[in-house]
């Protein structure tokens, strides 16, 4: 019985495949990309591939550029918005009085019959 520090399915001298056996790996090119954070992100490319101007940051999720003195700026975040809140861009409130008080007029028309 063997041993139980043993791993199962392995052999004596069986380890990671190397470049030999694999084929030799592509070019690679890092760049680094800074976030409005101070966070630093340095992903690697292909060295033929087209590199991105923005990166998102991992740690905080804001976007990051490759420029450490002027990163970009935090998106604004819209606040949520109700649906009177829609209304009330639309439309002032001498027009607002105006609906309100003829689906009054025909409110009262409808009683009373």
């Amino acid at each position: 019985m063997a041993g139980g520090n043993a791993i199962r399915g392995t052999r004596v001298g069986a380890g990671p495949m190397g470049e030999s056996e694999r084929g030799e790996a592509a070019p690679r090119e890092r760049v680094s990309y800074f976030c409005a954070n101070g966070h630093v992100t340095t992903p690697s490319f292909a060295a033929d591939a087209e590199i991105p101007e923005s990166w998102d940051c991992p740690r905080c999720g804001l976007p990051a550029g490759r420029d450490q003195l002027s990163p970009p700026a935090p998106p604004r975040n819209e606040p949520y918005k109700t649906h009177l809140a829609y209304v009330k861009e639309r439309r002032s409130d001498a027009d607002g009085a105006a609906i309100l008080e003829e689906a009054l007029g025909k409110l009262r028309a409808s009683r009373e019959l």
